[in-house]
């Protein structure tokens, strides 16, 4: 069975890509690598291409049975900054992608969703009745298509699971693939950065929460607990037909700044750091009520904070090495 991996030379979706091989599906790779990495699609069919170009993304949509989706852009600041930027490729460029899956005859779609459509939850931990009510353009963007699968589903019969993440981290155990943003936003590789030699201080924003420690709260979820998720989504849709949308976290909550402890328990190094204002759209408090996803597809996310801080260290450790090699090759 063939699956397209939209996005699957990004961060989440190489690793989705390597979870759906093992579990014996083909897997095609469909990514404009304007975000992603060539090296992270390694040993897969690639396809270079926008997801607003339907002539480029046709062929290959024929060949598949179910489409993941991974190709948004997730920079809450960033959308807030230029939501145009946002809603051009998250809604545009995306309706384009869920048209030509339609028009291919693809029935199965999982989509990569957020937390961030839940807004400011009235309560914590949030579960899947919580309004949606986006604070910020990145969740608007998401929630749109949410809506958009939601219509789809009623009208054509393309059914649809929305994998609403927390905030997704760490690395492959195998050291692999990972984490490779530019520029970085995301908090662990930049607190592991932070307690690097030579590193930048990390930057925290706001310290005046209403939480125990005045720092946000994250639920922190494994990438590849992600990717199984994903795995096990797929099936439940081709298994019954049935659409469904469901929060992918760990249940537990930790601050800013307990991160920066776990960091550097795993490092044995001091992170730096310096305290910066609230960023806009940045709720104090989100952290999953992942019940729905256990009882609908026997899943939970199985890896600690401590293992996610260990496997983006070890990726990052491979990382620098590479670059002190490749700096000692002699120069033409």
């Amino acid at each position: 069975m063939a699956i397209l991996v939209v996005g699957g030379a990004g961060y989440i979706g190489s690793h989705a890509a390597r979870v759906l091989r093992r579990h014996g599906y083909e897997v095609f790779i469909y990514d404009n690598l304007s975000t992603g990495y060539r090296f992270l699609a390694d040993g897969f069919d690639l396809v270079v291409g926008d997801i607003a170009d339907s002539d480029r993304l046709a062929p290959v949509m024929r060949r598949v049975e179910a489409v993941m989706h991974f190709a948004a852009f997730a920079y809450v600041g960033e959308s807030v900054e230029n939501p145009r930027k946002y809603f051009q490729n998250n809604v545009n460029a995306a309706l384009n992608l869920l048209n030509t899956a339609q028009e291919c005859g693809v029935r199965h779609f999982v989509f990569s969703s957020t937390c961030a459509v839940y807004g400011v939850p009235a309560k914590v931990p949030i579960d899947e009745a919580t309004p949606r009510e986006p604070v910020n353009p990145y969740g608007a963007s998401k929630l749109f298509f949410e809506y958009a699968l939601e219509a789809y589903s009623r009208a054509y019969g393309m059914n649809y699971a929305s994998l609403r993440y927390f905030n997704a981290a760490g690395a492959d155990e195998s050291g692999d693939i990972g984490e490779l943003h530019n520029p970085e936003t995301h908090l662990i590789p930049l607190a592991l950065a932070a307690a690097t030699e030579g590193g930048l201080p990390l930057r925290i924003f706001g310290n005046d929460y209403p939480t125990p420690d005045g720092t946000c709260i994250r639920d922190y979820i494994h990438v590849n607990d992600l990717a199984e998720a994903h795995v096990l989504a797929l099936k439940k849709l081709m298994a019954d037909g049935d659409s469904f949308a469901v929060n992918l976290g760990t249940g537990t909550g930790y601050s800013v700044r307990e991160v920066m402890m776990a960091v550097e328990q795993v490092t044995g190094n001091k992170a730096a750091y310096e305290v910066a204002p609230r960023r806009a759209g940045d709720p104090p408090a989100l952290v999953a009520d992942a019940s729905r996803a256990r009882d609908l597809l026997g899943w939970k996310a199985t890896r600690n904070l401590q293992n996610i801080v260990a496997t983006a260290w070890n990726w990052k450790q491979r990382q620098i090495a590479k670059q002190a090699e490749a700096a000692a090759l002699p120069k033409n």
